[in-house]
């Protein structure tokens, strides 16, 4: 008798440990980055933040007590291996349009908020008034701007159609190294250095192209949302993109608020490049079991699960998926009303495609 009660508390023990445990890992915040473009230019809606909009954003992080760090600054903290503290939010803005000089910077230098500006490189050298000037950059820098790699023109990162690894290897290499060479020109010596940052152009990636782009000592910023915390892959580093038709407040606090979705592992067939399965078919293994796990495509559109087990999941969508690009976004809701959030994108290769 003594023995079988011995053994029922050595079971409650390890329940209580576990449930400790899963609930630790569910109060794992780490960080949301936010990712813009254009500022008060209404003519490009996909891209373009109204500055109402984005106004309420900065306000609405400084009177919740958010901390606004540098995305390098985030990123360190993943490849050093240290928590991110809570709150902790980073502002990125993708191209160096000329509207984050005239329309953006005065606001935030007015909250004291650093952020970080993806810059392609040619279209600035070129003189092209979209787009900000070097000295202009150097004006941000002094106010807590930081500027990483965007390539040089801009241009596609998947091989191309006829193109051979060698050379495609080659053009990528002079797109990024060329970028990276006028950036520290212009801006400085330790100008995207600790660490190497480099935004994917049109945010598109392959396992290929990221661990190219690593091997060249880089880390890999994407466009496909998701929360960043001490897991996250520095190959395909999240971000939550912030347009028009997302950015109104609901969905800006949404987002703020998201939690990473507890994956032990992601694999699929495909390798974000789908040539062979359309719909391709997602598989996730979860860190411990989460309720209410519910799949969707870029439209909305709800994906079809398939459970294994009580933590491995198939994802599938019921139809073909169209080019030239979508995703699985993946959400659950935790305890304290939160979402833990995680998306996955897939390149569909198109007929006559040159990528």
């Amino acid at each position: 008798m003594k023995k079988v009660l011995l053994f029922f508390l050595f079971l409650v023990f390890c329940v209580d440990f576990l449930s400790a445990k899963n609930q630790s890992d569910s109060q794992s915040e780490g960080a949301v980055v936010f990712m813009y473009h254009r500022f008060g230019e209404s003519k490009y809606p996909s891209t373009n933040i109204r500055m109402e909009q984005f106004e309420k954003h900065l306000e609405y992080l400084s009177q919740n007590e958010y901390k606004v760090w540098t995305l390098s600054k985030i990123v360190r903290h993943i490849v050093e291996g240290r928590e991110i503290p809570k709150k902790v939010v980073a502002l990125t803005i993708d191209d160096a349009y000329k509207s984050i000089y005239t329309h953006a910077f005065a606001r935030l230098r007015e909250y004291k908020f650093p952020f970080t500006v993806f810059v392609n490189s040619s279209p600035i050298d070129n003189g092209s008034k979209s787009y900000m000037s070097w000295d202009e950059m150097r004006e941000m820098q002094a106010f807590g701007a930081e500027f990483a790699n965007h390539s040089k023109t801009h241009d596609y990162m998947l091989p191309k159609e006829g193109e051979d690894e060698q050379s495609w290897k080659k053009r990528i290499k002079d797109e990024i190294e060329s970028a990276q060479k006028r950036l520290q020109e212009e801006l400085g010596d330790a100008t995207n250095e600790n660490p190497k940052l480099f935004s994917y152009p049109f945010g598109e990636y392959t396992k290929q192209s990221a661990e190219f782009i690593q091997s060249l000592g880089y880390v890999g910023i994407t466009q496909t949302s998701g929360v960043v915390d001490i897991d996250s892959d520095t190959k395909i580093v999240p971000r939550f993109p912030m347009a028009e038709a997302y950015a109104d407040m609901s969905g800006f606090v949404l987002k703020l608020n998201a939690l990473p979705l507890p994956i032990k592992e992601v694999s699929s067939k495909e390798d974000s490049l789908i040539l062979s399965q359309n719909p391709p078919t997602l598989t996730l293994e979860l860190k411990y079991p989460l309720k209410n796990l519910n799949c969707y495509l870029s439209n909305g559109e709800p994906l079809e699960l398939e459970w294994a087990s009580e933590t491995k999941v198939f994802v599938r969508a019921k139809n073909r998926l169209e080019p030239p690009r979508d995703k699985y976004t993946c959400t659950a809701p935790s305890k304290d009303g939160r979402w833990h959030w995680y998306s996955h994108l897939w390149i569909i290769k198109s007929e006559g495609s040159t990528k």
